[in-house]
């Protein structure tokens, strides 16, 4: 038995066999020269590939409906596969320069698609996109290369791994984990988001945890101590099988303040909202009693869709289409009824990688300063009119609310308003139905739109403080970065100085203001929160009841003298 320490990232325990995840890798291709007499194996290769690439969409579609995007992209494949003009040119290229096929392949589509992408047409340019797509899969076949799918980890599984990409996250809301053991990632990364909302205990800071655990060993993981155990002795293994049953146990006295209103002691009301980044994580809010959703992390759902299009891992995908968008968004507001439902744009950029042809792949050397969130929305405007349209479609089937993220002035609110006027004006142009009052606000996330929340006010509809980037922009601490994630403090003075300062300036503007990040959803924090004037607090589904129950304890002046005795 071996016992090691980190931090807790998720609270809860959980018991089951490591999954260690495999270190992402890329595959190379080789410049090699053939005989003449290897020509026509390497044709064969290259032909018999594309048969099973073929197959293998051949068979994808067949439950697909026959109008759906997904098939006709599908189908655009096949056809690609089978182009006489592209196969005729591939070789008579190996032909004539006598070299391996993975290499003569692969400098081929590259200078195809760049002759599209550079010909001036839209539609040319779209097709290099799926060129490059169903050819990439070719290439893993002849190379050999078989990308690590996250759905192969086994349900009940300990994952163990250097790192978790926030792409392979989906796995949290697909399988059943039973606790997440990592090297990098803080307290309020993704994956530790991910995992309270799903319930996952999860311990990250541990250095070298993928060395040190072999998969198929037994591991516990107690979120609560932030202490991973391996292969732990018996006597261990059933104490923390009774401490489990304890802790079910103990979550039972939340259960009855799922569907009572959230208040104080004296009365005074709040309402509790969900953070999801699923349609499906809606129904798990509901059952937890939220009052509605306050934070649809949309970036979620881009990548979720966007790994529904890879063949085993193909770093290329079509763009996330409106139609989708728009049955997801739908989906939501319709699962809610009229409670509202706050939809954030496209958050991506930064630590959220979104691979769309659309959103060119940047190398940043800070990325979390650089071209992010509404930045890039406002940078590549294609995908955001795309989401804007799919938004404002939703809009009519229940109460929506758009939230715009990393806001840092008023004129970046200001364009996002005008391009939302033309959006609506080509709804009403196509016929199709849409909402013309949505609300739109915006997120305070960093100093500058704490500090300046009075000029921003007149142009927003609400405010929603996003603590987790909030914190780490005001202190300077990344909250992914393991070394210094202990230094990362939510009830650092500068932090709650800056909230009361946006609650002040929203009650002055008289527009409503929330709290999405995870300070909402700690009962430590959350009744400093409440102190300050805030109603409005959005969490992790599983923190709903325990934060209603947390509220009943005070009267409203109690909160109050806790929240000022925290600012001075």
């Amino acid at each position: 038995m071996n016992s090691i320490l980190g931090f807790s990232a998720s609270n809860g325990l959980g018991i089951g066999k490591a999954y260690v995840l495999p270190e992402v890798s890329e595959y190379q291709i080789e410049k090699r020269s053939i005989s003449s007499e290897e020509v026509a194996k390497e044709w064969k290769r290259f032909d018999d590939s594309c048969a099973t690439i073929q197959q293998r969409i051949e068979e994808h579609i067949k439950n697909l409906p026959q109008d759906s995007v997904q098939r006709s992209i599908f189908e655009t494949n096949i056809l690609m596969l089978t182009d006489p003009v592209f196969s005729k040119e591939v070789k008579s290229r190996v032909e004539k320069e006598s070299l391996n096929i993975e290499y003569i392949l692969k400098t081929s589509v590259e200078e195809y698609v760049e002759r599209l992408r550079n010909s001036g047409n839209d539609y040319l340019a779209e097709r290099a996109r799926d060129i490059e797509d169903v050819f990439t899969r070719v290439l893993y076949l002849l190379v050999g290369y078989e990308p690590f799918d996250i759905m192969d980890v086994p349900d009940g599984s300990i994952i163990v791994a250097k790192s978790m990409r926030t792409s392979d996250s989906v796995v949290l809301s697909k399988k059943k984990i039973a606790g997440i053991a990592l090297t990098e990632g803080g307290v309020s990364s993704h994956v530790a988001i991910l995992s309270k909302s799903y319930g996952i205990p999860a311990v990250m800071g541990i250095p070298d945890i993928a060395k040190n655990i072999h998969s198929g060993d037994e591991v516990i993981v107690d979120g609560a101590l932030g202490q991973v155990i391996i292969n732990p002795d018996a006597a261990t293994r059933s104490e923390y099988q009774i401490r489990i049953a304890a802790e079910a146990k103990y979550q039972l006295k939340f259960q009855k303040f799922r569907d009572k209103k959230a208040t104080t002691e004296d009365g005074t009301e709040f309402k509790i909202y969900a953070n999801i980044g699923t349609p499906e994580e809606a129904e798990i809010a509901l059952n937890e009693g939220a009052d509605g959703i306050g934070l649809f992390r949309t970036e979620f759902l881009f990548m979720n869709e966007i790994q529904k299009l890879h063949d085993k891992g193909s770093p290329f995908a079509s763009s996330v289409s409106e139609e989708l968008q728009f049955e997801a968004y739908k989906k939501v507001l319709e699962t809610m009824g009229d409670r509202p439902v706050t939809i954030r744009t496209l958050d991506a950029g930064g630590d959220k990688l979104v691979k769309l042809d659309d959103i060119p792949q940047l190398v940043e050397k800070n990325p979390l300063m650089g071209l992010r969130a509404i930045r890039l929305s406002l940078f590549y405007p294609k995908v955001f009119r795309t989401q804007l349209r799919a938004l404002y479609r939703a809009s009519v089937y229940g109460n929506l609310r758009i939230m715009l993220p990393l806001i840092t002035n008023a004129s970046q609110v200001e364009t996002v308003l005008g391009i939302a006027r033309g959006v609506q004006m080509s709804l009403k142009e196509d016929g199709i139905p849409y909402r013309e009052d949505v609300p739109i606000g915006i997120m305070i996330e960093t100093a500058a739109a704490a500090i300046c929340s009075d000029v921003l006010a007149p142009h927003c509809a609400f405010f929603s403080l996003g603590t987790n980037d909030l914190t780490q922009y005001i202190i300077g601490i990344d909250r992914e970065n393991p070394t210094v994630a202990p230094l990362y403090n939510e009830f650092h003075l500068a932090v709650l100085r800056m909230i009361e300062q946006t609650i002040r300036n929203a009650k002055k503007a008289n527009i409503p203001v929330s709290v999405c990040g995870e300070m909402a959803g700690r009962r430590e924090s959350a009744i400093i929160l409440a102190g300050m004037g805030v109603r409005s607090l959005s969490m992790s589904p599983k923190q709903i009841p325990v934060i209603k129950e947390t509220l009943s304890q005070f009267t409203i002046q109690e909160l109050e003298n806790i929240s000022s005795r925290s600012l001075y």
